[in-house]
Protein backbone atom coordinates (compact mmCIF):
# COMPACT_ATOMS: atom_id res chain seq x y z
CA UNK A 1 0.00 0.00 0.00
CA UNK A 2 2.83 2.20 0.76
CA UNK A 3 3.04 4.70 -3.05
CA UNK A 4 -0.42 3.41 -4.22
CA UNK A 5 -3.04 5.77 -4.71
CA UNK A 6 -4.92 5.45 -2.09
CA UNK A 7 -2.18 6.45 0.23
CA UNK A 8 -1.64 10.33 -2.21
CA UNK A 9 -5.28 10.10 -1.29
CA UNK A 10 -5.55 9.80 2.02
CA UNK A 11 -2.46 12.89 2.00
CA UNK A 12 -4.89 15.03 -0.24
CA UNK A 13 -7.59 14.49 1.88
CA UNK A 14 -5.68 15.25 4.98
CA UNK A 15 -4.03 18.41 3.95
CA UNK A 16 -7.55 19.71 2.24
CA UNK A 17 -9.73 18.73 5.28
CA UNK A 18 -6.98 19.23 8.04
CA UNK A 19 -9.65 16.75 10.44
CA UNK A 20 -8.27 13.22 10.77
CA UNK A 21 -10.66 11.22 12.76
CA UNK A 22 -13.25 11.72 10.07
CA UNK A 23 -10.92 10.96 7.46
CA UNK A 24 -9.58 7.92 9.20
CA UNK A 25 -13.09 6.23 9.53
CA UNK A 26 -14.11 7.16 6.06
CA UNK A 27 -11.11 5.03 5.15
CA UNK A 28 -11.90 2.69 7.49
CA UNK A 29 -15.60 2.18 6.40
CA UNK A 30 -14.82 2.24 2.44
CA UNK A 31 -11.60 -0.26 3.16
CA UNK A 32 -14.29 -2.59 5.35
CA UNK A 33 -17.28 -2.83 2.65
CA UNK A 34 -14.37 -2.84 -0.64
CA UNK A 35 -12.86 -5.67 1.07
CA UNK A 36 -15.61 -7.42 2.40
CA UNK A 37 -16.96 -7.68 -1.15
CA UNK A 38 -13.80 -8.61 -2.94
CA UNK A 39 -13.52 -11.58 -0.26
CA UNK A 40 -16.87 -12.45 -0.79
CA UNK A 41 -16.41 -12.35 -4.07
CA UNK A 42 -13.48 -14.77 -3.91
CA UNK A 43 -14.90 -17.24 -1.42
CA UNK A 44 -17.78 -17.76 -4.27
CA UNK A 45 -15.25 -18.56 -6.80
CA UNK A 46 -13.21 -20.63 -4.92
CA UNK A 47 -16.44 -22.68 -4.36
CA UNK A 48 -17.22 -23.06 -7.95
CA UNK A 49 -13.83 -23.67 -9.46
CA UNK A 50 -12.34 -26.92 -9.49
CA UNK A 51 -9.09 -26.28 -7.04
CA UNK A 52 -6.58 -27.38 -9.88
CA UNK A 53 -7.94 -24.41 -12.15
CA UNK A 54 -8.29 -22.21 -9.45
CA UNK A 55 -4.46 -23.36 -7.83
CA UNK A 56 -3.54 -22.10 -11.62
CA UNK A 57 -5.63 -19.36 -11.55
CA UNK A 58 -4.46 -18.20 -8.45
CA UNK A 59 -0.93 -18.40 -9.15
CA UNK A 60 -1.25 -16.72 -12.23
CA UNK A 61 -3.21 -14.01 -10.92
CA UNK A 62 -0.07 -13.61 -7.83
CA UNK A 63 2.49 -13.53 -10.88
CA UNK A 64 0.04 -10.45 -12.62
CA UNK A 65 0.02 -8.62 -9.37
CA UNK A 66 3.83 -8.87 -9.16
CA UNK A 67 4.11 -7.15 -12.34
CA UNK A 68 1.31 -4.74 -11.30
CA UNK A 69 2.95 -3.81 -7.97
CA UNK A 70 5.91 -2.26 -9.86
CA UNK A 71 3.96 -0.01 -11.57
CA UNK A 72 4.11 3.62 -9.12
CA UNK A 73 -0.12 4.68 -8.84
CA UNK A 74 -1.14 8.20 -9.71
CA UNK A 75 -3.53 10.58 -8.60
CA UNK A 76 -6.26 12.47 -10.13
CA UNK A 77 -6.78 15.23 -8.17
CA UNK A 78 -10.44 16.45 -10.20
CA UNK A 79 -11.84 13.45 -8.87
CA UNK A 80 -11.42 14.32 -5.43
CA UNK A 81 -12.80 18.12 -5.84
CA UNK A 82 -15.89 16.62 -6.94
CA UNK A 83 -16.20 14.87 -3.89
CA UNK A 84 -15.11 17.11 -1.39
CA UNK A 85 -18.88 18.85 -0.66
CA UNK A 86 -19.61 16.63 1.44
CA UNK A 87 -17.52 16.67 4.13
CA UNK A 88 -14.38 14.84 5.17
CA UNK A 89 -16.20 11.76 6.14
CA UNK A 90 -18.45 10.96 3.17
CA UNK A 91 -15.48 12.59 0.69
CA UNK A 92 -13.21 10.17 2.38
CA UNK A 93 -15.39 7.11 2.10
CA UNK A 94 -16.61 7.62 -1.91
CA UNK A 95 -12.94 8.15 -2.79
CA UNK A 96 -11.37 5.39 -1.00
CA UNK A 97 -14.45 3.16 -2.51
CA UNK A 98 -13.65 4.34 -6.07
CA UNK A 99 -9.92 4.39 -5.60
CA UNK A 100 -9.89 0.90 -4.38
CA UNK A 101 -12.13 -0.62 -6.78
CA UNK A 102 -10.31 -3.14 -9.55
CA UNK A 103 -7.11 -1.50 -7.10
CA UNK A 104 -4.09 -4.06 -6.60
CA UNK A 105 -4.98 -4.61 -2.77
CA UNK A 106 -8.98 -5.36 -3.85
CA UNK A 107 -7.87 -8.17 -6.26
CA UNK A 108 -5.50 -9.64 -3.70
CA UNK A 109 -8.40 -9.84 -1.09
CA UNK A 110 -10.14 -11.59 -3.74
CA UNK A 111 -7.16 -13.59 -4.71
CA UNK A 112 -6.84 -14.82 -1.08
CA UNK A 113 -10.06 -15.47 0.23
CA UNK A 114 -10.12 -17.65 -2.63
CA UNK A 115 -6.88 -19.25 -1.85
CA UNK A 116 -7.04 -19.80 1.80
CA UNK A 117 -10.85 -20.21 2.37
CA UNK A 118 -11.17 -17.87 5.06
CA UNK A 119 -12.69 -15.00 4.05
CA UNK A 120 -12.67 -13.07 7.63
CA UNK A 121 -9.11 -13.29 8.41
CA UNK A 122 -8.09 -12.29 5.06
CA UNK A 123 -10.75 -8.88 5.04
CA UNK A 124 -9.53 -8.33 8.05
CA UNK A 125 -6.08 -8.60 7.37
CA UNK A 126 -5.96 -6.36 3.93
CA UNK A 127 -8.36 -3.78 6.09
CA UNK A 128 -5.52 -3.79 8.76
CA UNK A 129 -3.07 -3.68 6.14
CA UNK A 130 -4.41 -0.61 4.49
CA UNK A 131 -5.08 1.51 7.79
CA UNK A 132 -1.32 0.41 9.00
CA UNK A 133 -0.43 2.73 5.62
CA UNK A 134 -3.20 5.19 5.37
CA UNK A 135 -3.67 5.79 8.69
CA UNK A 136 -0.25 7.46 9.38
CA UNK A 137 -0.18 9.43 6.16
CA UNK A 138 -3.07 11.08 7.11
CA UNK A 139 -1.76 11.79 10.83
CA UNK A 140 1.90 13.00 9.64
CA UNK A 141 1.20 13.91 6.15
CA UNK A 142 4.23 14.68 4.21
CA UNK A 143 6.68 13.33 6.75
CA UNK A 144 6.48 9.89 6.46
CA UNK A 145 6.51 10.43 2.21
CA UNK A 146 10.14 12.11 3.05
CA UNK A 147 11.11 8.94 4.50
CA UNK A 148 9.72 6.03 3.07
CA UNK A 149 11.07 4.71 -0.60
CA UNK A 150 7.86 4.21 -2.74
CA UNK A 151 9.84 2.39 -5.12
CA UNK A 152 11.61 0.08 -2.61
CA UNK A 153 8.12 -1.01 -0.99
CA UNK A 154 6.76 -1.63 -4.83
CA UNK A 155 9.77 -3.94 -5.11
CA UNK A 156 9.04 -5.77 -1.90
CA UNK A 157 5.42 -5.92 -2.77
CA UNK A 158 6.41 -7.34 -6.09
CA UNK A 159 8.67 -10.05 -4.61
CA UNK A 160 5.88 -10.83 -2.35
CA UNK A 161 3.30 -11.46 -4.92
CA UNK A 162 6.14 -13.42 -7.26
CA UNK A 163 6.40 -15.71 -4.54
CA UNK A 164 3.05 -16.30 -3.14
CA UNK A 165 2.15 -17.00 -6.81
CA UNK A 166 4.92 -19.46 -7.65
CA UNK A 167 4.01 -21.47 -4.52
CA UNK A 168 0.21 -21.49 -5.56
CA UNK A 169 1.48 -22.71 -8.89
CA UNK A 170 3.66 -25.25 -7.73
CA UNK A 171 0.69 -26.13 -5.06
CA UNK A 172 2.53 -25.62 -2.05
CA UNK A 173 0.77 -24.41 0.97
CA UNK A 174 2.28 -21.61 2.93
CA UNK A 175 0.50 -22.50 6.12
CA UNK A 176 -2.05 -20.16 6.58
CA UNK A 177 -5.29 -22.24 6.56
CA UNK A 178 -6.83 -23.12 10.14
Amino acid sequence: EIGDKTQLLALLLASRFRRPVPIILGMLAATTLNHGLAGLAGGMVAAAIDPVLLRWGLGLTFLAMAAWALIPDTLDQSRIARHAAGGAFIATAASFFLAEMGDKTQVATAALAAHFGAMGPVILGTTIGMMAVDVPTVLCGHIIGDRISPRGIRYVAAGLFAIFGTLALLGIEPGLRG
